[in-house]
Formats: C-alpha cells, sequence, structure tokens
C-alpha cells in the first residue's frame, strides 16, 4: 500500500473558498487501477495559515505513480494555479508519499 499526501498552507481568510475548490472539483479517481480511497483532511490552525492535507491511498506505489502520466491526473488538476487563487496558499503544495509497512486493522465485528 502506498499514501500520497499534498499539504497545503491555506490563508485563514480563505478556508471557505478553498474547501469549496475541493469539494466541487472532479477527481477523476474513481475506477483507476490500484485506487482505494481520498481524504481531504483540515489540519491545525496557525497564526498565518490553516494546514490542509490531501491523503490518497494506493494499492502500490507503481499505481501512483502509473496515475501521475495519466490523462486522468491532467484532467484533475488542469485548473491548479489558476491566477484568481492567487493568495489563497501560502507556497506550493508540499507533496509526501509513503509505503506502508504496517496496518493494523479494527479487529471487532459488529453483529
Amino acid at each position: 500500500m502506498y499514501i500520497a499526501m499534498n499539504r497545503f498552507r491555506v490563508n485563514p481568510e480563505r478556508v471557505e473558498e478553498f474547501a469549496q475548490i475541493w469539494l466541487e472539483r472532479e477527481t477523476h479517481l474513481q475506477g483507476l487501477p490500484g485506487f482505494e480511497a481520498f481524504h481531504m483532511l483540515r489540519g491545525p490552525e496557525r497564526e498565518d495559515h490553516v494546514l490542509y492535507a490531501s491523503h490518497t491511498v494506493w494499492r502500490s506505489r507503481e499505481d501512483f505513480e502509473a496515475w501521475t502520466r495519466s490523462e486522468a491526473f491532467r484532467k484533475a488538476h488542469a485548473s491548479a494555479g489558476q491566477s484568481k487563487r492567487e493568495g489563497l496558499y501560502l507556497g506550493p503544495p508540499n507533496f509526501e508519499g509513503f509505503e506502508v509497512i504496517q496496518t493494523v486493522d479494527n479487529e471487532e465485528t459488529t453483529p
């Protein structure tokens, strides 16, 4: 399993706009080989920004890398960097990729 994350430092005055952009955008992820889940996470609020992280779970690093070379990736990122978003972010997103070395699942089952 591979987890791809991007951290975004968002202008505190524009968090609603940021959330709306993500809630309305087409991800082009469903049905892709190896795609398992996507989460947009809201983190701590700092003096100059609110931290958000996109969290995408893939079956493997190879599946993630294949997606980054795909037409679906280009479509999903077509509006990135639009000038109307100037001042929305405090710098570019910070990418982090992780190979999962351990998973602990909840073993309890509901009757």
